[in-house]
C-alpha cells in the first residue's frame, strides 16, 4: 500500500510541474504580444559577414531563433529608410502661356482690319484719283466718310483739307495719293492724344483698372485679353470678378487668368460687386502686384440705378487705392449708338479710355474718330479678332494705313 501512495505522490508532483511550465510559457507569449501591440518592432538581426562591417542596428529588442537579447531600456520602432524623390514635374494643365508683348501688335494685325475696312479706302482712292474733281465727286467723298461712321464734323474737316490740296490731287500718282489720304486720316485720329494706360504701381500701390460697358460688348473677354497684354509686357496682375449678376462671368474670367498664371478674386453669385472689387484691390496691395483689373457687370446705359452703382464701386475701391484707369468697352458694330452709350457712362464715372471691340467684322472704322471727337476720350485699345492675343494698343498711323489699304 505504501508503494501505491508513493507512486500517486510522484504522479501529482509531475503533473503540477508540467502545469507550471505551461502557464509560464503562456505568460511570456502574452507579454510579447502586448509589446508588439504597443508599437515595438521585433526584427531578426542579419548574420555577420567576415568581409564587411555589419550595419548598425536600430535601437529596440531583437529576437533570434536560439535566444533573446534585450537592448537597454527604451524600445523604439525601426527608423524608415531615407528615400530620394525625383524633382516634381509641373502638371501639363498648369503650364502657363506666354503672351506676346503689346508693342507692334496693331501692325501685325493690320491685315485683318484692312480686309474688313477695304470699302472706305478703296472708295476714297477711286474718287480722288479722278483727273478733275467736281462738286459731285466731293459729295461722294463726304458720303463715303459718313457711311464709315466718321461723323459730320470730322468728315467736313477731312474734305476741307483735301480741297485745299486739289491741285496736288490732280497730278498725284497712286502711291502719293495714298500717302496723302493716310496723312489726313491720321490727323483726325488724334495722334497727339495720350493713349498710355494707367497700369503701373504708384506710391507702393498697384494700378487699378476699372472696366465698364453695356451688355454684349465683349467686356469680360476684353478684361481677360487686357490681362494677357499686361503679362506679355512683364507685369504682375490680379483680376477682380465684380460681375456677380451673370453666373458664368466669374468662371469665364477665372479661365482667362489661369491660362497666364493670374489670380482671380471672386465672390458668390449675387454678392455685392463693390465688395468683390474692394477685395480684389486689397489682394493686389497685399501681393504687391503691378496692376489690378476689375470686371464689372454689363448694364444698359438707360438704367439709372445700375449706372449709379458704378460710382459706388469706384468710391469703395478708392478707400484702399486710387482708380488709375477707367476703360469703356464699346462694340464697334453699334456705330453712332456707341457714342450715345459712351456719353452716359462718362456721367457715372470718369472714363479715361475707350476699348473698341469687333473692328475686324462689319464695323466701320470711322467710329474711332467719332468717339474721340464727340467725347474727347482717346481710343486706347482695339479688338481685331476672336483670338486670345487679338487686342492691340491703338496706333493712329497704322490704323489709317489699314483703313486706306494698299501697299506700304
Amino acid at each position: 500500500m505504501e508503494f501505491v501512495l508513493i507512486a500517486i505522490a510522484i504522479l501529482l508532483v509531475g503533473l503540477v510541474l508540467g502545469v507550471s511550465l505551461l502557464v509560464g510559457r503562456g505568460r511570456r507569449t502574452t507579454r510579447l504580444d502586448d509589446d508588439a501591440a504597443a508599437g515595438t518592432t521585433l526584427t531578426r538581426p542579419r548574420p555577420p559577414t567576415p568581409t564587411t562591417e555589419a550595419p548598425p542596428r536600430p535601437s529596440g529588442a531583437t529576437a533570434s531563433g536560439m535566444g533573446t537579447t534585450a537592448e537597454p531600456d527604451a524600445v523604439s520602432p525601426e527608423a524608415p529608410p531615407e528615400v530620394e524623390l525625383p524633382p516634381a514635374a509641373p502638371e501639363p494643365g498648369l503650364v502657363f502661356e506666354t503672351p506676346p508683348p503689346s508693342a507692334g501688335r496693331l501692325v501685325r494685325l493690320r491685315s485683318r482690319l484692312a480686309r474688313s475696312q477695304s470699302n472706305l479706302g478703296r472708295g476714297l482712292l477711286t474718287v480722288l484719283a479722278r483727273e478733275r474733281l467736281t462738286e459731285d465727286d466731293w459729295e461722294e467723298v463726304e458720303e463715303t466718310l459718313l457711311a464709315a461712321d466718321v461723323g459730320v464734323a470730322a468728315t467736313q474737316q477731312i474734305v476741307d483739307r483735301l480741297r485745299t490740296q486739289s491741285m496736288v490731287l490732280a497730278t498725284a500718282s497712286g502711291p502719293e495719293l495714298r500717302r496723302l489720304l493716310v496723312r489726313e486720316l491720321t490727323a483726325v485720329l488724334g495722334p497727339d492724344l495720350d493713349r498710355s494706360l494707367g497700369v503701373d504701381r504708384h506710391d507702393g500701390r498697384p494700378g487699378i483698372v476699372l472696366v465698364v460697358g453695356v451688355n454684349g460688348a465683349g467686356k469680360t473677354t476684353t478684361v481677360g485679353k487686357i490681362a494677357r497684354v499686361l503679362v506679355g509686357d512683364g507685369r504682375s496682375v490680379v483680376l477682380g470678378a465684380a460681375d456677380t449678376f451673370r453666373a458664368a462671368a466669374a468662371d469665364q474670367l477665372e479661365t482667362w487668368g489661369e491660362r497666364v498664371g493670374v489670380l482671380t478674386v471672386r465672390g458668390r453669385e449675387g454678392a455685392d460687386p463693390a465688395s468683390v472689387a474692394f477685395d480684389a484691390a486689397r489682394t493686389g496691395i497685399e501681393g504687391e502686384v503691378d496692376t489690378v483689373v476689375i470686371d464689372t457687370a454689363g448694364r444698359l446705359h438707360t438704367k439709372g440705378g445700375l449706372m449709379d452703382e458704378l460710382g459706388k464701386i469706384k468710391r469703395v475701391v478708392e478707400k484702399v487705392a486710387p482708380v488709375t484707369e477707367v476703360l469703356l468697352v464699346l462694340d464697334a458694330t453699334t456705330g453712332q449708338n456707341g457714342v450715345v452709350q459712351a456719353r452716359v457712362f462718362t456721367e457715372a464715372v470718369t472714363v479715361t479710355g475707350v476699348v473698341l471691340t469687333k473692328l475686324d467684322g462689319t464695323a466701320k472704322g470711322g467710329i474711332v474718330v467719332s468717339v474721340q471727337r464727340e467725347l474727347g476720350i482717346p481710343v486706347k485699345l482695339v479688338g481685331l479678332g476672336e483670338g486670345a492675343d487679338d487686342l492691340a494698343p491703338f496706333e493712329p498711323e497704322a490704323f489709317a494705313e489699314a483703313l486706306v489699304g494698299g501697299a506700304d
